[in-house]
């Protein structure tokens, strides 16, 4: 775990998913461009809080940068359906009033974090869903994208490898059937002291039509209160959504007063690994404290603060 120094500080931590992901897994061309892509989300995001900004806006910024890469499961580079089709998740909270807006199973919608952050400000609503999400989309303006933007070969090779091995829905993988999860997050401390957390998904590869994973559900993939965390997970969503994973963590250090890397370690390194879930979440305390806990091979993240350095790291240390 990572502090920042004294106040008014500032605190980020970005991730790009978790997973089986092991350097024989990455061509380091392919490394090299991930960790360019986690870093320009990284300097978004530091960007908008380095000048004063609002953790809602860095973390915008950051997921925006992400959802536009191929390279991670949201947005352009969203995994495909049993369907053949791409349907995204998306949510965002702002600890400081507990606001939140999320949005699932969107199809053309270009970047799925803008549009949870217009329900969240825009509709008296928390969550809004298929055709209707689209629907409210076009009337707030948000940009629209075709299926052949969100078509990516690799993502459709993926498709074809999990139905041709009778795979059912199967975690983001790469030919030889290593799982990795691409969901993308980030979460947020600004110079104010208000916390944020945003997460950004396209799911399962192979998922049922409909499917709906643990991101755009407030408490499991994404939660944020500044009476103590802000919270984005990755991983196998279902196992996150039984365990209400982002809330139990900020729940362990406003009612039982554990350290943020307790109670990380409390829900992500026992309950989930009991129940047999793997992922990782990454999250900032009210204080500035960061954690990237996973309980997978790697995840990809970064982090950066005051005083703190910026470092982007794939693999265990």
């Amino acid at each position: 775990m990572t502090h920042a120094a004294d106040t008014p500080t500032y605190s980020l931590v970005i991730h790009g998913g978790a997973g089986t992901i092991t350097p024989d897994k990455l061509t380091p061309e392919l490394e090299a461009e991930i960790r360019g892509d986690l870093k320009h989300a990284l300097e978004a995001g530091q960007k908008v809080l380095a000048s004063g900004g609002k953790a809602v806006d860095a973390v915008t910024a950051v997921i925006t940068v992400l959802e536009n890469s191929p390279h991670f499961n949201a947005g352009r580079g969203a995994v495909f359906t049993a369907e053949g089709k791409n349907e995204m998740d998306a949510a965002i909270m702002d600890g400081k009033t507990l606001n939140a807006g999320a949005v699932a199973g969107v199809t053309h919608v270009k970047n799925p974090i803008l549009l949870a952050r217009a329900v969240m400000e825009k509709s008296p609503h928390v969550m809004l869903a298929g055709p209707g999400a689209e629907q409210f989309a076009d009337e707030q303006g948000i940009e629209r994208a075709d299926d052949k933007y969100f078509y990516t070969d690799y993502r459709w090779h993926q498709l074809q490898e999990a139905k041709r091995l009778h795979m059912g829905a199967v975690m983001d993988h790469t030919g030889n059937i290593e799982y990795k999860f691409g969901t993308v997050g980030a979460v947020a401390r600004d110079m104010h002291g208000n916390l944020a957390a945003g997460t950004s998904t396209g799911g399962m590869t192979n998922k049922a039509h409909g499917r709906i994973g643990d991101s755009p559900i407030i408490g499991a993939g994404t939660y944020a209160d500044n009476k103590s965390c802000a919270v984005s997970g990755t991983g196998q969503g279902e196992f996150f959504i039984r365990a209400t994973v982002a809330r139990s963590i900020c729940a362990l250090i406003e009612y039982k007063g554990m350290s943020l890397q307790a109670a990380a370690d409390q829900v992500v390194m026992k309950q989930l690994v009991e129940m047999g879930g793997e992922g990782g979440i990454i999250a900032v305390d009210k204080d500035g404290n960061m954690t990237q806990t996973f309980n997978t091979p790697g995840m990809f993240r970064g982090m950066v603060g005051s005083g703190v350095p910026e470092k982007v790291d794939i693999y265990k240390d």
